[in-house]
């Protein structure tokens, strides 16, 4: 089985995470950029964030046979804080970067007139730079988030079928499907999706465009919900084909979009920057 975990935030798991993962069949992943759980205080941490995203969680994924690829973006929750602002001036040298497939994660956190520019604008750059977009619903009153995510897309230049709309749910599958986008799912331990509800929306909407992710963060998450997924499928009389199409081949095609993936691993260095993953010495 090959898995393709979509959409998962390394930089705040552990390297034994990439072991379990690869153990499970992971062989390639993307990493948004998120904010950190508390606040950042100056654009320049943003620029060593994108850098370890382009740098040190691809050197780590590699020791495991785990392509890594990430999207940079400044995400909603920090789009309200003027001290943040200034990174959108600074995404356009990012989004030149091979690593880089995508804009995101972009979209929705409490639904403010600041989120409103910041997707827009981003939007615009992903337009510009011919990549497809990650767009993020909020956490509440997703509905709402959703047709609003539509409208500011649908005003944008970029096409609906080059965005990618994660966090979804029971309550806006459908308007999702129907407007053209991707349809990406987030499987959590306590919140959001769950195997079980994965599989009842995989046979009332079909796996076709659909994504399905651990998002697994510094929270209560899991890096194998993918994997469980896969299992669950299969269990409940989806084929292999299927589950392939749902992890593995719709990511794939999705990110291809991008015209920079390569599914290959980068080489297995022993250092990055003069460090290992081995703490101890080499």
């Amino acid at each position: 089985m090959r898995i393709f975990d979509p959409h998962i935030h390394m930089t705040s798991r552990t390297t034994d995470d990439y072991e379990a993962m690869r153990a499970a069949g992971v062989l390639a992943v993307v990493e948004p950029a998120f904010w950190l759980g508390q606040p950042r205080t100056s654009p320049a941490t943003f620029h060593d964030y994108f850098d370890s995203l382009l740098g040190w969680e691809p050197f780590r994924a590699a020791q495991y046979g785990i392509a890594h690829h990430c999207t940079i973006a400044l995400n909603p929750k920090e789009a309200n804080d003027p001290r943040c602002l200034p990174v959108l001036e600074e995404l356009p040298r990012y989004l030149v970067k091979d690593g880089v497939v995508a804009v995101g994660e972009i979209g929705y956190d409490s639904m403010t007139p600041a989120e409103d520019h910041a997707l827009a604008a981003q939007l615009e750059l992903a337009a510009d730079h011919g990549l497809p977009a990650l767009v993020h619903t909020p956490h509440r009153d997703k509905l709402t988030g959703l047709r609003r995510t539509l409208d500011v897309v649908r005003e944008s230049a970029l096409p609906v079928d080059r965005v990618l709309i994660d966090h979804l749910n029971e309550n806006t599958v459908k308007e999702a499907k129907d407007s053209g986008a991707w349809l990406g799912f987030s499987v959590y331990p306590d919140t959001k999706m769950d195997e079980d509800r994965m599989v009842a929306v995989l046979r009332a909407h079909g796996p076709e465009r659909v994504l399905v992710n651990s998002a697994a963060d510094w929270g209560r998450s899991d890096p194998l919900k993918t994997r469980k997924v896969a299992d669950a499928m299969l269990a409940s009389g989806f084929d292999e084909d299927d589950v392939d199409l749902v992890l593995w081949r719709n990511p794939v095609a999705f990110y291809g979009l991008s015209g920079r993936l390569d599914l290959t691993p980068a080489e297995a260095a022993a250092s990055h920057e003069g460090n290992s993953i081995l703490r101890g010495g080499e």
